[in-house]
């Protein structure tokens, strides 16, 4: 995780340095019949007007660095959502949206793209009746969606090791069954939450992406975002679907999986350099969000 928000940050300063405009960058990962994975880093800011695109395909991104306000159409209404690292941004075949970059600075998202008759079918093979197409804009970050994203985070190192495209297939295929399940459990909403609400939560949101394994308190991040306690966190709750405590424990294990997954540390000096005070706390709750021991873990990955 930390080497992929460093990669957005060098992205905007050389923006910064060359003065020019925010833009969009797409590299593609894995490609096959019918679907795509690419890397899209977006360096736009405050500064830059939001225009108007359109989804390809049926979309899923993992929010891998950045926060930034997603718009498209709900219905007869227009949707807003904040999105955050952990989250996935969901988007149908041919839908018109909006990114906007009002109160930070640039992106960088891992988007899986299908083709409408193909994530249809996948979609019917998950159990899904009805309706094969999102009507929500956002899943928050979720347990259910832990093992794929700190999955999707740890491919994304770009190894160039044989069956690397299968492996991107086989997250696809999973992540669109998962995505569908908890998309169909989820109500359609328009977040009509003021700019000035937005700003004050993205604010915390920043700090707690700078630097998730810091000791960080409910009062510290009410101070950030400017607000009483109380205020901040049903504000938070409100824009990210989960409280303050569960999205920092959330990224602190992501951040443990992927090491795990990529790294020879020990097990010790991870959990220790994630931000949990004892190995206990940290088998506790590494089980709970991913059904196995940090040890069984990285001999799976």
């Amino acid at each position: 995780m930390a080497k992929i928000a460093l990669a957005l940050k060098s992205a905007l300063e050389r923006r910064a340095l060359e003065g020019a405009p925010g833009q969009t960058s797409v590299r593609l990962l894995a490609r096959g019949d019918h679907w795509k994975v690419e890397d899209v880093i977006c360096t736009a800011g405050p500064q830059d007007q939001r225009f108007e695109e359109q989804h390809a395909g049926m979309t899923i991104a993992v929010v891998a660095a950045g926060s930034f306000q997603y718009r498209a159409a709900l219905g007869q209404s227009r949707g807003q959502e904040l999105m955050t690292p952990g989250s996935l941004v969901l988007g149908n075949a041919c839908q018109s949206f909006e990114c906007g970059h009002e109160h930070s600075a640039g992106d960088r998202c891992i988007a899986f793209s299908y083709a409408p008759e193909y994530f249809e079918r996948l979609a019917t093979d998950a159990g899904a009746s009805g309706r094969k197409d999102f009507r929500v804009l956002r899943v928050p970050p979720m347990q259910l969606l832990s093992p794929l994203i700190a999955r999707a985070h740890s491919l994304f190192g770009g190894h160039p090791e044989t069956g690397i495209d299968m492996m991107w297939e086989q997250l696809s295929i999973q992540l669109a069954a998962t995505t569908v399940q908890l998309a169909n459990i989820s109500s359609p909403r328009t977040n009509d939450a003021s700019p000035a609400t937005i700003a004050r939560i993205t604010r915390s949101l920043l700090m707690i992406e700078s630097n998730p394994n810091a000791p960080l308190t409910l009062p510290s991040l009410a101070k950030e975002a400017r607000l009483s306690p109380y205020h901040f966190l049903r504000s938070f709750v409100r824009m990210t679907g989960v409280t303050p405590h569960r999205y920092i424990v959330r990224a602190r294990l992501r951040e443990a999986a992927i090491r795990l997954a990529t790294e020879d540390s020990r097990i010790t000096d991870i959990a220790l350099d994630c931000g949990f005070g004892d190995v206990s706390n940290f088998n506790h709750a590494f089980r709970a969000e991913f059904k196995v021991s940090p040890r069984v873990y990285r001999r799976s990955s």
